[in-house]
């Protein structure tokens, strides 16, 4: 009996490491919420409040998904917010510009903001590739560049109003077979995600990059090429995610999507996105969005302070960010025993 009261405790603390080094801060973070808000407030764990936390989750895992690609490829985008706002006023203005063409005015105009989205990842891309500056310095850099051109074009902040009816109700509000449009386009793009890092040659080389460029460069990966095509992947999917909020929105918003970044960093590492790069699952990166946007309507529904709301998730970051190091300094050790 002394022996199994001894060696059930050890069981139980190696069986948390193993999952804590595996999905990371992801299970604790999620079952506090859950309970805190829970015991808290009864309507957080309601089925109307839970419709509403899935509906909003759907744009917090676009951008998450554009996020983990680039944390995956040690580098982190800064820019994405700033971007979704530039994405939003530019294809505002050209659906408005077009609107004597109905149906094209929606197509050209939603072509036009994902290639906005393409263009700032391409030359966020040549930079880090060709020029080999830092992922964070030449993001900071074009989050400014993309949120003054937006503040221009929408003649100093003016929100661009008058988009089509179809691209508000369809993109925005619509359902398919009674599921809403925005949740179709996640489930698409989680699809070619998962298509993207599993199966093919850029998906394998993402993760690569991370790992080690110096061990990528040595097996014959082309490291320039490839890190540019992991930054205009990252631009596609911000640009998808910014059509799709404009389309929330109903506006043209100069303003939109600059609070994304510190969401979708704090979703990816929370889901074991490890910052450091070339570790990580897609499932990870959709729960820990799942988690934020958790977190953020239990704020709401309790009555906590937007401001309040920032400092909590700034120190959740900080949180996880020392958690991911302390968990790959744990599995160090722990591989390090497994091969004695």
């Amino acid at each position: 009996m002394v022996k199994n009261s001894i060696s059930n405790p050890q069981k139980l603390r190696e069986l948390g490491k193993v999952v804590f080094i595996r999905v990371g801060a992801l299970p604790l973070v999620l079952v506090a919420i859950l309970v805190t808000f829970g015991v808290w407030h009864s309507a957080f764990l309601s089925f109307g409040n839970m419709f509403i936390v899935s509906r909003e989750a759907t744009y917090l895992i676009m951008v998450t998904l554009a996020q983990m690609v680039a944390l995956l490829s040690a580098g982190v985008d800064l820019s994405l917010g700033a971007t979704i706002a530039l994405i939003s006023i530019v294809s505002a203005t050209v659906m408005v510009a077009l609107q004597a063409y109905p149906g094209v005015d929606v197509f050209v105009g939603c072509l036009v903001g994902i290639g906005v989205g393409a263009l700032v990842g391409a030359v966020n891309g040549f930079c880090i590739a060709f020029f080999r500056i830092s992922p964070f310095l030449v993001t900071l850099g074009m989050s400014f560049i993309a949120l003054a051109l937006a503040l221009i074009l929408s003649g100093g902040g003016a929100p661009v109003y008058g988009l089509p009816k179809s691209f508000v109700y369809i993109l925005g509000a619509g359902k398919i077979w009674g599921i809403p449009v925005p949740v179709m386009v996640t489930i698409l793009l989680i699809g070619v995600m998962y298509f993207i890092l599993s199966w093919t040659r850029l998906g394998r080389y993402i993760y690569a990059l991370g790992g080690s460029s110096e061990a990528a460069t040595r097996v014959g990966i082309p490291i320039r090429r490839y890190t540019f095509f992991t930054w205009v992947n990252v631009g596609i999917l911000v640009g998808v995610a910014g059509v799709m909020l404009t389309a929330r929105c109903g506006s043209g918003e100069p303003t939109l999507g600059l609070v994304m970044p510190l969401y979708s960093i704090a979703a990816a590492l929370i889901g074991g996105i490890s910052y450091f790069g070339g570790e990580g699952k897609l499932y990870g990166a959709i729960l820990g969005a799942i988690t934020i946007t958790l977190l953020r309507n239990g704020m709401d529904v309790v009555g906590v302070d937007s401001f309040v709301q920032m400092v909590i998730l700034g120190v959740i970051l900080i949180m996880v960010l020392a958690l991911d190091r302390y968990r790959r300094q744990v599995r160090t050790s722990w591989e390090r025993k497994l091969i004695r």
